[in-house]
């Protein structure tokens, strides 16, 4: 915090490396370690996948395995359609978004400082934790959206996606407006939730972090009891994470065996 007030130095680790201005604003420090994350989420299941055996397994090829064979579980009991595209898209959003989250565990101060030391600019804004960014958690829960349209309309047509959301819950014409206005406000609160539940859980995470470190700029005292608070939070952070990560992964499951499987009105 050198030369930095209190208030500068936490509105610095809340702000993003942008380009461009305006709508067009680019995050691209979110963009950076995103992308990061997901080739360090397909370099280790390839490693994995080129070093399998059917003997003694290595502790990381266990882990592997039993992220599979969970996360395979849980989509057999949630959905009942073929799980060939639905299986490993939950394995890849648990994963890539458990990436992403623990990245808040390292210290705020580190990373940014990494970047002074490459670019030799101390004054670069760099956020890592990907999913601390509302465009971010939106961009995947948007995805989400797209997929709950496209298998409600493969599992039951146009004309079954219409009546979906026009005839349900009052099953009239006349009630067509009502029922339309009921499913729409239904439909787009899914990919909304999605998203500000992953950034809210995530951006509180890192600012208690932030707030944790502006102490140890205090006396003495106060910066003694920053080393055990940090320990704590960092140790209940761990279940956020991982929690994070999982109702993310459910519920997008969950979203798309309700489109697939919802009966027909």
């Amino acid at each position: 915090m050198s030369g930095q007030t209190s208030i500068e130095y936490i509105q610095h680790h809340l702000t993003y490396l942008t380009a461009g201005e305006g709508f067009w604003t680019f995050n691209l420090d979110t963009f950076f370690f995103s992308v990061l994350c997901g080739f360090l989420f397909l370099a280790i299941f390839r490693k994995v996948a080129k070093k399998a055996t059917a003997g003694v397994p290595s502790k990381l090829q266990c882990a592997v395995e039993m992220a599979v064979e969970w996360i395979d579980g849980v989509v057999k009991e949630n959905y009942h359609g073929k799980r060939d595209v639905i299986a490993p898209l939950a394995l890849t959003i648990f994963v890539w978004v458990m990436i992403m989250n623990t990245i808040d565990l390292v210290p705020v101060d580190y990373i940014p400082q990494l970047f002074a030391i490459i670019t030799g600019e101390h004054h670069i804004p760099v956020r890592a934790v990907p999913t601390t960014d509302m465009n971010m958690t939106f961009a995947m829960s948007i995805s989400v959206f797209v997929l709950i349209l496209f298998y409600t309309i493969k599992s039951k047509g146009i004309k079954g996606l219409a009546k979906e959301y026009t005839l349900h819950p009052f099953n009239h014409w006349s009630f067509i407006p009502v029922n339309l206005l009921l499913e729409s406000v239904t439909l787009i609160s899914k990919p909304v939730s999605l998203a500000l539940r992953l950034f809210g859980n995530m951006y509180a995470g890192e600012l208690i972090f932030i707030l944790i470190a502006v102490m140890y700029s205090a006396n003495a005292f106060v910066a003694a009891l920053g080393v055990p608070l940090q320990l704590v939070w960092a140790i209940f952070h761990i279940l956020v994470i991982a929690l994070q990560a999982f109702v993310f992964m459910m519920l997008t499951v969950v979203y798309l065996s309700i489109a697939y499987n919802k009966a027909e009105h």
